[in-house]
């Protein structure tokens, strides 16, 4: 059997399409960030991003960025009719208080107990572990974006993490996972429950 592997839009594309109407959605810096772009226009979606802004649009068009209205990944953002931008600390208060019913975060890993590596501390330490901390206990529902093999070909579906990681902060929900394209290509979205 062939599969074709999905391109990171057509993965961000399937994970638009699942977030229903109303809901306050988070996207982690990276691959995530794409989700915002494939948005679909009938559905009222409230994007969140932890440096301070609530209803983040898509990406402006090129030379139309402002480099003062950046996401939490250093990339120029629009902002919606109505949305706004304010302290982190405010952001923080709302991943930690439960606030935000989705988080879609990337990941190096994700292990078969539900334990999430996606931040590490060298190099330019992006991801650093910034706000994925409080946005993996703080959502209610996190789903995590990723392919399933690294570029050396190594799974990311683990036994046991092996980066920095945390524990135990996801649980399956729904279905465990939905894989288009088949093995060893593009992992769609795997859906979790913080705890």
């Amino acid at each position: 059997m062939n599969y074709t592997k999905l391109g990171r839009d057509q993965i961000a594309a399937r994970i638009a399409g699942d977030i229903p109407e109303g809901a306050y959605v988070n996207l982690g810096i990276g691959m995530p960030t794409l989700v915002g772009n494939h948005l679909p226009k009938d559905r009222e979606i409230f994007l969140h991003s932890e440096n301070g802004i609530l209803g983040m649009g898509p990406a402006p068009a090129p030379g139309r960025e402002d480099m003062d209205l950046i996401n939490a990944g250093k990339e120029p953002v629009t902002l919606l009719t109505g949305g706004a931008y304010f302290h982190h600390t405010d952001s923080f208060a709302m991943m930690r208080g439960r606030h935000l019913g989705i988080a879609v975060l990337g990941a190096f890993q994700v292990s078969v107990s539900g334990d999430l590596a996606n931040w590490h501390t060298g190099g330019d330490a992006i991801p650093a572990v910034g706000g994925a901390m409080d946005l993996a206990v703080g959502a209610k529902n996190v789903w995590v974006m990723m392919e399933h093999l690294t570029k050396s070909g190594e799974s990311k579906i683990v036994e046991r993490c092996t980066g920095a990681f945390f524990r135990g902060v996801a649980a399956p929900h729904r279905s465990a996972a939905v894989t288009l394209g088949g093995p060893g290509c593009g992992l769609s979205s795997q859906r979790w429950t913080s705890r």
